[in-house]
């Protein structure tokens, strides 16, 4: 976080010219992705940072990080969950611990890293295990003592690794983040840091090591399009994005930003509805009551990466943004301009959908498809098949491909998967892993398997006011 409490942006967005997006057919998804960052991470040497991201996505099942599925009717997924954690987080954070490092050595920085990070499920998980043992880092995870699913749970709390520590915190994730952003705010934990040897960073995406990771598999999706004939060069792809934080649709606007002939991008929430009145109404109002529900990586009421958007969307200007995320903080909601509003609806359409919808959703795609879907990408499913059918109502529409994004294995929440496709409903995680293999024959991933073996290591709740003392605890 920067010192006057906000969050780093680009300076700029870097354009990708038409040039650069046709040799970028021919490349792999690591050299793909290495165009694209070297572009913000301009210190960086382009053959290192290549090396590195080929060296991170080798930790993914198959040859393609980001397979792209064809379905019909110009609709397709986006699949992100082929990583070691089995979750769209991976894209970016198998990548992290390179650009912290060589970031650290650029800058010529001694101390060791502390890398905190607040977790709906995924982004703990993924953190911990591309960080273990990494040298001159150390790790603090906190999530939700009853707002994660028991596979996530299960992931994090039998991580292996000595530089690592996870902790539960009494409440929801809301609490867990602004906890850690009050540590990373107070300059009595600067001090406290600094006075052991260790410099304060994140794993979440308030990192932008973390965020514009994730910019790639946008450019990589409209690639793979292009390169199989389903769409010309230039011609408009919308976007369907499955959002708690904001930081996975975000880095598809930033795509845009940087030349993507991008249409729309829809924002998908599930009865956690925050952000789909902000962007139907213009008013941001957190103060509402918190569901923990199926999709609870998405379980979020405040979407830190909104206030980056709010940035450009003012246009950069830093006091409005400010007061405005001032504004959420004392009161709990602020609202932007009427012709800020329109402005943002000539990008984003927002929708949201409830347990029962994402539940039918999830069995009728199976039904039609024999596609098992993870709760989160069915409430991304959901949103877009009805926009879909909302446009097929307006001959005057304009009718675009759909990329679904696809954020997480069904392995990784089988309970309700299982619930959603038979109906039946079993306690433990493990049963449901067995049959939902034996009704869709989809590989279940190795990190799960294992899972099931290993000892729980990590067993410590704390409240949300004591999380720097666990964390000096860990460090002692």
């Amino acid at each position: 976080m920067a010192s006057g409490g906000g969050l780093f942006v680009p300076e700029y967005f870097p354009e990708v010219t038409a040039e650069e997006m046709e040799a970028m057919r021919g490349f792999d998804y690591p050299e793909r992705a290495a165009l694209i960052l070297g572009k913000f991470f301009d210190e960086y040497d382009r053959g290192e940072l290549s090396e590195a991201l080929r060296n991170a996505y080798a930790s993914f099942e198959g040859d393609d990080p980001a397979p792209l599925v064809r379905m019909d009717n110009g609709t397709y997924l986006l699949e992100l969950f082929h990583g070691p954690t089995c979750a769209f987080k991976d894209m970016a954070l198998t990548v992290l611990p390179y650009l912290l490092r060589k970031g650290s050595d650029l800058l010529g920085l001694k101390e060791q890293l502390l890398l905190l990070a607040a977790t709906s499920g995924d982004t703990g998980k993924a953190a911990l295990e591309s960080f273990r043992d990494k040298k001159g880092i150390k790790v603090v995870v906190f999530y939700p003592e009853e707002g994660v699913s028991k596979m996530q749970k299960l992931q994090m709390c039998t991580q292996e690794g000595e530089n690592v520590d996870v902790v539960a915190v009494r409440g929801n994730f809301d609490e867990c983040q602004s906890g850690v952003k009050r540590i990373f705010r107070s300059e009595k934990c600067a001090a406290a840091l600094k006075e052991r040897g260790y410099l304060l960073t994140s794993a979440n995406s308030i990192n932008v090591g973390r965020l514009l990771p994730q910019v790639c598999y946008y450019f990589s999706a409209y690639l793979d399009l292009v390169t199989a004939d389903q769409i010309r060069f230039g011609e408009k792809v919308d976007f369907t994005v499955p959002t708690g934080n904001f930081g996975n649709i975000l880095a598809g606007y930033y795509a845009k930003r940087m030349g993507l002939p991008i249409g729309k991008l829809l924002c998908a929430s599930n009865k956690n509805n925050v952000l789909t009145d902000f962007f139907r109404t213009g008013t941001y109002d957190a103060k509402r009551p918190f569901y923990r529900t199926m999709s609870p990586s998405m379980d979020i009421l405040i979407s830190s990466n909104l206030e980056r958007l709010l940035f450009e969307l003012c246009g950069r200007d830093p006091a409005l943004t400010a007061e405005r995320m001032k504004s959420l903080s004392a009161t709990g909601r602020f609202s932007v301009r009427p012709e800020e509003l329109a402005k943002l609806g000539e990008t984003f359409y927002a929708g949201s959908t409830s347990e029962d919808d994402t539940v039918e959703c999830i069995y009728e795609f199976f039904e039609e498809y024999g596609y098992p879907m993870d709760t989160h990408t069915g409430v991304a499913m959901n949103v877009a098949r009805r926009y879909l059918e909302k446009l097929e109502e307006d001959p005057e529409s304009e009718k675009r491909p759909m990329v679904v994004i696809s954020t997480a294995s069904p392995y990784k929440f089988p309970q309700d998967v299982l619930y959603a496709l038979t109906g039946n409903d079993v306690k433990d995680s493990f049963k449901g892993v067995k049959r939902i293999h034996l009704l869709t024959a989809m590989k279940v991933p190795e990190a799960l398997k294992a899972v099931r073996y290993k000892p729980i290591r990590f067993k410590t709740t704390v409240s949300a006011e004591k999380m720097f003392d666990e964390v000096l605890a860990f460090l002692c």
